[in-house]
Order: structure tokens, then C-alpha cells, then sequence
């Protein structure tokens, strides 16, 4: 296996201090972060990256529908009793936009006319959701993407010919390759967290560029930035300045350490003098014998003195744009919160995570999947609303991603993991109302006619066309990855033929 410069120097460094838990321990995250990179990145502008994941695995066939009757009659005899009415769809419709200038993306490549699902459009009480902000050009629909290893066909995989990733239909890990991009590689960071280890000497500032609002996670899984932990509740009313009943309310803020009296379990530990005191002592600096007790005391201070910075810079932070008060709003509007303070942070380049759970819908799907894409659909058309409102909506770009599609086959009423599915990209530099790649076959698999359904496993799960890579690749070109970085980050992109999908300007 070629191993260049970059890779040489990385591996190197790791195997001298044991392994990326131990660099902050030494003291040494810039150093050898500038070391494995080879470089220094530089700024005149800010973006932030946004990755909105969806636990469980999506039923995109179920959220982006054909509602033309000829394309209709198919989906809804594949899918029965959970096809969603055509009437609703229609009024739902996505009005797509033809190519352009010879750029990728347009009309869907089926010919079909689609609607999104009715919980994704205007709601009583909340904005136009994501069929809004596509109709209006702000997001982008990038077709049946999914975990590959190489270009693979029905026949070569029914064959076995070509390798696929490693235990698909697998939640854990189809997970681990959404959020790392290497399915070839089961202990590779995640694919975030290896660009802020890249860019990160673009920050003025100490705050990670890494921060998550749903806690530690594989996507931001880095060598040297370590994922900053930040919990967002009542995040949706503070931004505001108060709750649904319009009473003051101004309580967000990044959590203490419990050991000082100012965090989470507080309550349970007590803000004890001498049990504070033992604490200070275990993370007081250069005390430590052993290099894990130095570990633990350096990854203490720095989270006391992160907190410290962002609840300094965040306090009084408003925003006029209305949030849900949902589980995904709330650590939208927590986003928003750190971007609008992004000047006093001295932040150049950003990488958020938030997520959300419960797709994974082997029954009652219809009941279950409606509640999930509305709160997906207001909480991100609120958080572009936010970006516009602070003058970088060019700037922050939000996408989906999820273990894997649903499989087309219904079960009882709800439906199995699966494979491919489409995603939303969600910003000002999307090149919106257009979808990308190509629309999969919705028809049902016949067991002794393969080519009933070219793109069906013959499970009914549904074959990629577009790579994660792909996908995680054009959203870091427009990050400000360059072309070098580019083919480190994502070794296998050369193994299919568009290494850029044209999605962001």
C-alpha cells in the first residue's frame, strides 16, 4: 500500500505518543496537527459545515414521491398500503429547474414529476419547510447515495463480483461509514473531523472547530481537534429571548463541570468544598505522574475553559427568526447561536453535528416518519432563515445524512433497512431547486425478471449510484479543502467518474 508524506508523517507521530487520545496530553495538538498536514490554511471568509444526521435510516422513497400518474401507479404498487395519496403529494409538488449552462444537476432523471411529503411543506403555525426552500432555490436534492466501495451494477453484486462495504444493512456500520467515508477502513476518524485536523490553523481562535450538539459522534472523530460537547437545551427560546407564552427567558448556556458545582449532575454531586477541591487538584497543571492522568487534566481544562469563551461571547445573543421548540430546533438554534457570535470567537471555518433519532421504522412508519420530517423540515428551513438573517446564509451549508435508505419492499407497515436514498443540502451557495444524480427504478423486484427493477438488489434494497465519498468531497471542495487535501481525505474518490457532483457554487 502507498503511504505518502502526509500519511507517513501522521502515522509516525501517532505510534511515538501511543495514539490521538494522548496528544493533548503532551501539549502538542497544533504541532503535530501542523506537522501531518504539511501546510497552513488562511480565510477571508467564514463557512460553516452543518451535518443534520438522521438515526435509524430514512425512508427517502417515503419523502421524495412521484405524484405524476404514470411514475404514481408504479411507487404505489410497490408500496401498497404506505404509498402516501397522490392528492397530498400534488399539492407538495417540487418545481424542479432544468440544467443549466452544462452544469450538473436539473430535472429528475426519470422524466417524473415529484412532490415531498406533506409534513415537509407549509405547517400550521411554523414556516414553508424544506419544499419551500427548494422551490425557492436554497436546497438541493442529491439522488440515492450510499456507502460504496466501486461502481457496482444488480448483476455484479447478485454475482458477487465487485466488493461491497462491509455488513450492510447494518446500523452501526453503515453509520460509521456515512459519518468516516472510508467503508474500507473500520478505524478511520470521521471524514469532519479529518478536515478540521486540516484546516483548523485557519482559526484565530482556541475554541475546536469541531462542536456537537449531540454528543460524541464518529463523523467529527479527529487525530488532533477534539469535538467540543455542547448541550442545547432551551437553546430555541433563548435565541429569542423568550418562550411561547412571551415570558424572558435567557438560560442557555454551555454546561460546567459538575465537580465545580455548575454542571449537568451537579444536584447529585453537590457543591462540596473538599470534593471540588479534589477535583481541581486531579486536573491541576504539570502535577501528574502518569501521561492518562495528564490526559484527563488537559481534556478538563480545555472543555472548562471552551465553555468559559462560548458562554462569555454568547450571553444576551439574540436572533429575530423563530425556532421549534423540538429536539432539532433546539440544537439548530444552538448552532446559530455559536455562528452569530463567530467574530468573537475568532472562527474562520466551522464543523457542526446535530442529529436526531428514531427512522428506523420497521412499523407504523406513516404515523412515525410524518412526525420526523416535520420537525426535520421546520427546524432547518428556520436555521436558513437564521443564516439569512445573519448575513452568511452563503457561508453555511447544512446536509442530511443517515445509515442508509429504506428498502422499497413494505413490511407489515412499515419498511427494512436498506441501501441508497436521497439527501437535502440545505444554503445560499447551493445550486438549489435542481436534483443531482440519478433517480432510482421504484418498481417492485420480480424474483425470475431482474430487470423489472434494474437498481433492486433483489431484496429490495436499492443500489447506489453516488458514493458518500462523492457527496462528503463536493461539500469539502466548497469548504475550502484543496485539491491535494481532497484526494488524502477521500483516498478511494477516484474509483468513480465525478469526484465533484456540482451541488455548491
Amino acid at each position: 500500500m502507498h503511504v505518502n508524506r502526509r500519511e507517513f508523517l501522521r502515522r509516525s507521530i501517532c505510534a511515538a505518543l501511543g495514539g490521538a487520545s494522548l496528544h493533548g496530553a503532551l501539549g502538542n495538538l497544533r504541532l503535530i496537527s501542523a506537522a501531518a498536514a504539511a501546510r497552513r490554511y488562511a480565510f477571508p471568509d467564514y463557512k460553516a459545515l452543518v451535518c443534520v444526521y438522521l438515526y435509524g435510516g430514512n425512508d427517502s422513497f417515503n419523502t421524495i414521491v412521484p405524484c405524476d400518474a404514470t411514475h404514481y401507479g408504479i411507487y404505489q404498487g410497490t408500496r401498497q398500503a404506505l404509498a402516501i395519496a397522490q392528492g397530498d403529494l400534488q399539492q407538495n409538488v417540487l418545481n424542479a429547474l432544468p440544467a443549466q449552462g452544462g452544469l450538473p444537476g436539473g430535472l429528475p432523471s426519470d422524466g417524473a414529476t415529484y412532490g415531498m411529503h406533506p409534513s415537509m411543506g407549509q405547517v400550521a403555525g411554523g414556516n414553508a419547510g424544506l419544499r419551500g426552500l427548494f422551490n425557492s432555490g436554497k436546497a438541493a436534492i442529491v439522488a440515492n447515495v450510499g456507502s460504496l466501495l466501486y461502481p457496482i451494477s444488480q448483476q455484479q453484486y447478485q454475482n458477487g463480483t465487485v466488493p461491497t462495504p462491509a455488513q450492510l444493512y447494518s446500523h452501526d456500520d453503515q453509520t460509521n461509514q456515512w459519518q468516516t467515508s472510508r467503508p474500507d477502513d473500520a478505524n478511520a476518524n470521521g471524514w469532519g473531523g479529518r478536515i478540521a485536523d486540516m484546516l483548523y490553523s485557519s482559526n484565530a481562535g482556541e475554541l475546536p472547530m469541531s462542536i456537537t450538539l449531540s454528543g460524541e459522534n464518529r463523523f467529527q472523530r479527529a487525530a488532533s481537534v477534539n469535538q467540543f460537547a455542547v448541550d442545547s437545551y432551551g437553546a430555541a427560546f433563548a435565541a429569542a429571548g423568550e418562550d411561547e407564552d412571551g415570558d424572558p427567558v435567557d438560560f442557555f448556556q454551555v454546561q460546567g463541570m459538575s465537580f465545580r458545582g455548575d454542571g449537568p449532575e451537579s444536584w447529585v454531586v453537590g457543591n462540596d468544598p473538599g470534593r471540588a477541591a479534589a477535583y481541581d487538584a486531579l486536573r491541576a497543571s504539570g502535577t501528574q505522574a502518569h501521561v492518562l492522568e495528564r490526559a484527563f487534566a488537559d481534556t478538563a481544562n480545555r472543555a472548562i475553559a471552551n465553555a468559559a469563551l462560548l458562554n462569555a461571547a454568547m450571553t444576551g445573543t439574540r436572533l429575530v427568526t423563530r425556532f421549534p421548540d423540538t429536539d432539532l430546533g433546539n440544537q439548530l438554534a444552538a448552532v446559530a447561536l455559536m455562528i452569530k457570535v463567530r467574530a468573537a470567537l475568532g472562527m474562520s471555518r466551522q464543523v457542526f453535528f446535530v442529529s436526531v433519532g428514531n427512522y428506523d421504522t420497521h412499523g407504523t412508519q406513516l404515523a412515525d416518519q410524518a412526525g420526523n420530517l416535520e420537525q426535520l423540515s421546520q427546524a432547518l428551513a428556520a436555521f436558513h432563515a437564521a443564516t439569512v438573517e445573519m448575513g452568511v446564509a452563503d457561508g453555511v451549508t447544512a446536509f442530511t445524512a443517515s445509515d442508509f435508505g429504506r428498502s422499497l419492499a413494505v413490511n407489515s407497515d412499515g419498511t427494512d433497512h436498506g441501501w441508497g436514498g436521497h439527501h437535502f443540502v440545505v444554503g445560499g451557495a447551493v445550486r438549489g431547486q435542481r436534483f443531482y444524480g440519478t433517480m432510482p427504478s421504484l418498481a417492485q423486484y420480480q424474483d425470475d425478471q431482474p430487470s423489472s427493477n434494474p437498481d433492486d438488489t433483489g431484496y429490495g434494497q436499492i443500489i447506489p449510484t453516488l458514493a458518500v465519498d462523492q457527496y462528503s468531497a463536493t461539500l469539502a471542495r466548497w469548504f475550502g479543502v484543496d485539491a491535494g487535501g481532497i484526494a488524502d481525505l477521500f483516498p478511494n474518490l477516484g474509483r468513480f467518474g465525478v469526484a465533484d457532483l456540482g451541488f455548491m457554487a
